[in-house]
């Protein structure tokens, strides 16, 4: 099942396991709309023709909703009930933290077999360098903001660009020292309006003519990124300040190779843990090697932001 926002490499990861399980000879189900789609019994029979074609496309073929009935022990309980009806014996989570959330409670509860695969365009979970659809947000960011620019040098122009993360500022990080950003304003740096201005001013006295100002939208520097730019256009009228929010664009799209053989490797991985015996993990990407971490410490730790590239991103504002 995939569940909360979707990521483009979901389907990857759909391909990777049902293709796993047909190897290893396994029966493969697919439940519709994450926990909703287990309530409601919702479900297809998933073979290696079933997820022909996939690879290459956003989305989650299985569709992806925040179930409220899920929140409850009926409605876990009536979950349970569906799959031992069905004689399913494990499940693969395919999402972010709240999806690991529901299925270690759902796990403790019933002692049953559950293993996570974090995908999320937001890379905020601890245990992985890396979550599946986290590469093609940024390569998507970049690329818009490469043709912002266009405009932006053209015509002097001062752009705030918001991207996603209401919590991390993973994607405005890397986004910005990709595409060459002036400023990045994260939620994880409360620098304040004073340093943005200083900063901006700097650009110009450097003969900088537009400016590129990257703002995760959980950065606390102003109300929203609206308002922003109006703080910084009523103190530097000079710059023609536009604001662009980027918004779900940054969940779509065809996923780069990158999460495709992520997702690959992730989706395999899962099934052979499984069979190995193993429960009640998520499987990672570190050191370019896949790893297992158990859910619940997931649910202590904290990924954090790069600081070092906080550092290389100051000192290539100049």
């Amino acid at each position: 099942m995939t569940s909360g926002g979707d990521a483009p490499g979901m389907n990857a990861a759909i391909r990777a396991v049902v293709r796993a399980c047909a190897y290893y000879d396994v029966q493969c189900i697919g439940f519709y709309r994450g926990y909703q789609g287990i309530i409601e019994n919702d479900f297809v029979e998933l073979l290696p023709r079933s997820v022909k074609n996939i690879i290459n496309k956003g989305g989650t073929i299985l569709k992806s909703a925040r179930s409220g009935d899920f929140r409850t022990e009926e409605g876990r309980k009536k979950a349970n009930e569906n799959l031992k009806k069905n004689e399913v014996d494990a499940m693969v989570l395919i999402g972010g933290d709240g999806t690991f959330t529901g299925g270690l409670i759902f796990s403790e509860e019933f002692g049953f077999p559950v293993v996570g695969i974090p995908a999320t365009i937001d890379n905020d979970i601890v245990g992985t360098q890396s979550t599946i659809g986290f590469d093609t947000a940024l390569n998507t960011v970049v690329d818009a903001v490469d043709k912002i620019r266009d405009t932006a040098s053209s015509h002097n122009r001062l752009f705030f660009v918001e991207v996603m993360g209401r919590d991390s500022g993973f994607i405005a990080l890397n986004s910005g020292v990709g595409a060459g950003a002036e400023e990045i304003l994260i939620p994880e740096e409360d620098n304040g309006l004073t340093k943005l201005l200083e900063s901006l001013k700097r650009s110009k006295r450097s003969g900088k003519s537009s400016s590129i100002v990257i703002v995760a939208e959980g950065d606390k520097t102003g109300k929203n990124v609206f308002e922003l730019a109006d703080y910084v256009q009523e103190h530097m009228p000079e710059y023609n300040s536009r604001v662009t929010v980027l918004g779900h664009l940054q969940r779509g799209g065809s996923p780069s190779c990158f999460d495709r053989v992520l997702a690959s490797r992730f989706g395999v991985k899962a099934v052979e843990y499984l069979l190995d015996g193993k429960k009640n993990f998520m499987v990672g990407f570190e050191n370019n090697k896949i790893s297992s971490t158990d859910i619940s410490d997931i649910k202590k730790g904290t990924h954090d932001i790069n600081r070092e590239l906080l550092r290389i991103s100051d000192i290539l504002s100049i």
